[in-house]
């Protein structure tokens, strides 16, 4: 099976969710969302990676589950590390480290699990413009960690739209599952 995202006019968790719905019926979406509940990911804040790499080790998820949600808070630490000049195992996690953050990943998560695409393809990011306020004051869109990520090779459309619509996490997820850009 092959996936392609459209991210023309937002690249956020809630349109790469939408689309991944898109490809998943009623009941199966049904088995997707309560595997995810039931995973047991705490509501607390996650303050750094390595108090989310435990929390994702002690989850009642698959392997493979783990090791996509892994991966893209990974990415996400890996890019916070770069911006903020740090250790990865250092980095402190504000919006995308609470629990909500963490299931709503998840969920995404375990819908790749069950589509098991063969590969996915997805059009260049709609990043958004302007500003966004965030737990280190008001920043440019896109934010520094969305800009480190988008910078290891994900292509942005030149026309910008208004508003913050590709979050690090949602560029976190991207990187992670994209294989082509087309």
């Amino acid at each position: 099976m092959q996936l392609h995202f459209d991210f023309t006019k937002s690249a956020t968790r809630a349109s790469i969710l939408d689309q991944l719905r898109s490809h998943i019926g009623d009941a199966e979406w049904a088995v997707v969302t309560t595997d995810a509940a039931k995973a047991g990911v705490p509501k607390h804040h996650h303050h750094g990676i390595v108090e989310v790499r435990q929390t994702i080790d002690a989850l009642n998820a698959s392997q493979s589950v783990k090791d996509h949600l892994r991966g893209v808070y990974e990415i996400l630490a890996t890019a916070e590390a770069q911006v903020h000049e740090c250790e990865v195992d250092h980095t402190h996690f504000h919006e995308v480290g609470n629990g909500e953050a963490i299931l709503n990943t998840l969920v995404i998560c375990c819908a790749f699990d069950y589509l098991h695409p063969d590969f996915v393809t997805a059009t260049p990011v709609q990043t958004g413009s302007g500003t966004v306020e965030c737990a280190h004051g008001l920043m440019d869109i896109p934010a520094p960690a969305t800009a480190a990520i988008l910078e290891t090779g994900i292509p942005v459309c030149d026309q910008k739209l208004e508003g913050e619509l590709c979050t690090p996490t949602s560029a976190a997820i991207i990187k992670h599952f994209v294989n082509e850009f087309a």
